[in-house]
């Protein structure tokens, strides 16, 4: 099949600019946090409470997007995702509000109000936070196996625009006040609501769409989380999601408190330009050079290579020095990333039958939203009693185990192929 490229374009620029939102707010959940006085500990349940709710919400919008079609769940989800920035952004002024109104004005509960709000906004936008997932079937749906890492990888290529551009932007715009970047960042969720609403047709025809619902499946069933891992293929894979997500979520999920201390004590607009040149290695990687590697190289490889490299990366990075040494580390971590992102979700596509391929990528999806609930918690741990050595070990060696177990399931006694219907392809 050949690649739809209005279809991938228009997808392009829709998580581009998703991901340019949630990268102003991302760095600097720490620094909103600590201003109103929240502990490290409550910091990384803040970070976390996103990922929780999306735990819960991205399989359902996967189910959702299979039953009812792409494009209205992305509207959907899109739009809580504006609502959450707003409120978000909009945090001091109702916080003063509630206190004024329900509390008598007394300014003793005003710190613990806002912080109320910001943990209120984050899991609103986590439980509509399906936005990449439902992408990644749209593109799943508009292409083959032939060219489904390429198009996963124009995914990959816009989550790294985004990075570059949104942590430079909430950076700069932090400077003229905490909660502009917040409302930019809303902005922009509509900007991209308005996008998929004149510009995104949807991907799936009725006829798919009435087969899919016509399967006597739970729109939310956590039964289905626990037997995906015992399918032939998906069980590893989802495995090897799980264990690669808990390792990169703590390196992403501490990185702005990690670099506030030593040996860095970068500030956030600094914080805010390392993330960005991450974010134009990621972009590279998985705009250019994946879909090159999948010509080459089959899926089962390219895992095992990209856990090794990721484990080598992260160990190096438990040991940083200074700025320098880090920039030069993050080059190959990224490229590792790069690969494991891209390559695990295309191999899960072709793991399944058509009409599984949404509620598939959703359980993805929420088992990496998992480790990000996990990861903040135990990386904030680690960091404050033992330092950035302590991460850098542990998530070393739980990619040790990730290198261990993809070479005996996917290269040493791999399942045999799922053997699936043909099927007419969207146009």
């Amino acid at each position: 099949m050949e690649l739809n490229r209005r279809r991938l374009t228009t997808i392009f620029l829709i998580v581009m600019v998703d991901l340019l939102g949630f990268g102003l707010i991302l760095p600097l959940l720490p620094y909103y946090a600590e201003t109103y006085g929240a502990s490290k500990f409550l910091t990384g349940l803040l970070v976390a409470s996103y990922a929780a709710a999306q735990f819960i919400g991205a399989p359902l919008l996967g189910r959702l997007s299979d039953r009812f079609g792409r494009r209205p769940i992305l509207l959907i989800s899109i739009l809580g995702t504006s609502v959450g920035f707003l409120i978000f952004g909009l945090a001091e002024v109702l916080g003063q509000g509630i206190v004024n109104t329900f509390l008598g004005g007394n300014q003793a509960y005003f710190s613990a109000t806002v912080l109320t709000i910001f943990f209120f906004s984050r899991i609103l936008d986590g439980l509509t936070g399906g936005n990449i997932s439902v992408a990644q079937a749209y593109i799943a749906d508009v292409t083959d196996e032939s060219n489904r890492a390429q198009g996963l990888g124009l995914i990959g290529a816009a989550f790294g625009l985004g990075f570059i551009m949104g942590p430079v932007l909430g950076g700069l715009l932090y400077e003229y006040g905490h909660p502009l970047p917040a409302l930019v960042a809303a902005g922009l969720a509509l900007l991209n609501f308005a996008a998929v609403f004149f510009f995104l047709p949807e991907s799936l025809t009725p006829e798919q769409r009435q087969k899919m619902s016509n399967r006597s499946r739970k729109i939310l069933d956590l039964q289905a989380l626990a037997d995906s891992f015992q399918q032939p293929r998906v069980g590893p894979l989802l495995t090897i999601r799980f264990f690669y997500g808990l390792a990169f979520s703590t390196f992403q999920s501490i990185f702005s408190l990690y670099a506030a201390g030593a040996p860095l004590y970068l500030s956030p607009r600094q914080t805010g330009f390392v993330l960005g040149y991450v974010g134009i290695l990621v972009a590279l990687v998985q705009g250019v050079i994946v879909g090159r590697l999948d010509k080459r190289y089959p899926d089962n490889q390219l895992i095992v290579a990209g856990s090794l490299l990721m484990g080598v990366s992260l160990l190096a990075w438990g040991f940083t020095p200074n700025l320098i040494w880090l920039l030069i580390i993050l080059a190959p971590l990224s490229l590792a990333g790069g690969i494991l992102n891209t390559v695990i979700n295309s191999a899960l596509t072709k793991a399944v039958t058509p009409d599984e391929i949404g509620g598939t990528l959703g359980i993805s999806a929420s088992l990496e939203s998992m480790t990000r609930v996990i990861a903040p918690i135990m990386g904030g741990y680690l960091l404050g009693q033992v330092g950035g050595i302590g991460p850098g070990l542990f998530t070393a060696l739980v990619m040790a185990g990730v290198v261990w177990f993809a070479w005996q399931r996917l290269i040493v006694n791999p399942d045999l192929p799922v053997q699936r219907p043909v099927t007419d392809s969207a146009e």
